[in-house]
């Protein structure tokens, strides 16, 4: 087995380590420094990031990745699983989606030695951590006051991305294409496949989002030979994939009252929700402009005209058989249904 180097020290095979890669410190003086657990097994095999808060108010990659570190199926680990939790320290620490200089890392990759405060971060994370991996999965929430139905996002052009998107067993997949400076294209332009699961509202921890990525991330393990395959598992129906999403906005400013829940089917010229004055009866419906189904919503029912309510995946004549698929996930995750958001 090759040698593996993170942040100047040497992890050999079959060793755990927790190493604390040094990060540039605050005005105060007080040091920072990036933790990643390194577990190798002495068996050959894959090398395998899983990546947390790289938006630091995204916390709920923290508590999917600390129970994936304690399940027991590690101890049949072959080749190498590199743990990050807290990728953007400085946010995390803050309850911040950016980091002091108020950029965006997951849109400032591959970053430079030489640059911003995000862009040093962006280069050493890359160079010491996603550069040395054949794999990843990058956990992700909605923003502030925005909570998303559990999904999965990758470029599905690649063979190796779209197989670990069907393994990772929730019921919906996004064909997005990579942005600008994220660090799914700057993976892929070095060959390394990497997978962004959605799921929940930034600063925030909800059950069946954090079980349902606990679940997936150990079926990609097993899907790229990580793991030896399950012998209880039932077969999984594979998500159903949608290329075509788009945000409902608000016609008018007011008070947001949903009707529709995450997860749930919905026509063209279905009210969604109401918008009201507080000071008036008058209701303005907002009303979906296409069949889909429902995988983000605001949870903030304070609305000014134009911003975001509902986010819609367009799945057309195959919404009946998602929603279907979204009611057995949360059935056999034994957690109900989100309650509308108001």
């Amino acid at each position: 087995m090759t040698e593996l180097v993170i942040s100047g020290e040497s992890v050999a095979p079959g060793e755990r380590r927790l190493i604390e890669m040094p990060l540039a410190p605050l005005y105060t003086h007080d040091n920072l420094s990036l933790s990643v657990q390194v577990i190798r097994s002495r068996k050959p095999g894959p090398t395998l990031f899983v990546s947390g808060a790289i938006h630091g108010d995204e916390i709920c990659g923290v508590e999917i990745i600390r129970r994936l570190l304690r399940h027991s199926v590690l101890k049949r680990l072959r080749g190498t699983l590199i743990a990050i939790p807290i990728v953007n320290v400085y946010g995390f620490v803050n309850h911040s989606r950016y980091l002091p200089d108020g950029r965006d890392l997951n849109r400032s990759f591959p970053g430079s030695p030489k640059g911003s405060l995000t862009g040093r971060v962006a280069d050493t994370f890359f160079n010491e951590i996603v550069a040395k991996c054949t794999h990843g999965i990058d956990l992700h929430t909605g923003a502030r006051h925005r909570s998303n139905f559990p999904q999965v996002r990758a470029d599905l052009d690649d063979p190796v991305a779209h197989a670990m998107t069907l393994a990772f067993g929730v019921p919906l997949a996004i064909d997005a294409k990579i942005r600008d400076g994220s660090l799914r294209e700057c993976a892929g332009d070095a060959g390394i496949p990497v997978i962004l699961y959605e799921a929940g509202e930034a600063l925030r921890f909800e059950e069946i989002h954090i079980r349902a990525g606990v679940t997936g991330v150990i079926r990609v393990m097993r899907e790229i030979g990580m793991l030896p395959p399950s012998r209880t598992v039932k077969r999984k129906r594979d998500p159903i994939i949608c290329n075509q999403t788009q945000w409902v906005r608000a016609s008018a400013s007011g008070i947001l009252r949903s009707r529709v829940r995450l997860g749930d089917r919905v026509q063209k010229g279905q009210v969604l929700a109401y918008i009201a004055d507080p000071l008036g009866d008058a209701d303005i419906p907002v009303e979906s402009p296409s069949d889909g189904v429902i995988i983000g919503a605001t949870r903030l029912p304070l609305m000014y005209e134009g911003d975001a309510t509902f986010h819609i995946a367009r799945y057309g004549k195959r919404a009946e058989q998602v929603e279907r698929d979204v009611e057995r996930f949360q059935e056999e995750l034994g957690v109900a249904a989100t309650e509308p958001t108001f």
